[in-house]
């Protein structure tokens, strides 16, 4: 089996850094994501998903990103629920393992950060950057 999914849109609002009763950083945002359609109207329709991430990437995510900018998430989609009034309500939300940054905040209208920046919930700063190593031919064992 398998829950994962890819999302890429903008923040509609600055993220919710909050933290638990036992100090672990919870980050909560939403994503307006565009469908691939235009409704009768020819007007573009968009879903709003919420995203949360948590503890080094939840800090990084509140510190870097603001309303607007583009990112892309990944990360599996999570159903709790809760009782209200007697009534059991259910919540849909992706839990994200990774987030980047898709532009800088010159032409995004964010904070400081460089374009195609990413944070990853394991807190590895090199795993699957993209970026080629420069070695030279004398560093190669073979």
């Amino acid at each position: 089996m398998l829950n994962r999914v890819i999302l890429i849109g903008r923040l509609t609002k600055d993220p919710e850094l909050r933290y638990t009763p036992t100090g672990i950083a919870v980050c909560q945002m939403i994503l307006a994501v565009d469908r691939s359609y235009t409704s009768s109207h020819d007007e573009r329709e968009a879903d709003f998903i919420p995203i949360v991430c948590w503890r080094q990437l939840a800090e990084s995510t509140a510190n870097y990103l603001r309303k607007g900018r583009l990112i892309a998430v990944e990360g599996r989609i999570q159903v709790r629920h809760y009782e209200n009034d007697g009534r059991r309500v259910y919540v849909t939300e992706v839990i994200a393992d990774n987030v980047r940054f898709l532009e800088s905040a010159r032409t995004g209208g964010g904070n400081q950060s460089s374009s195609g920046s990413r944070f990853r919930a394991d807190g590895d700063p090199f795993a699957d950057d993209g970026k080629p190593i420069d070695i030279s031919d004398d560093d190669l064992p073979f």
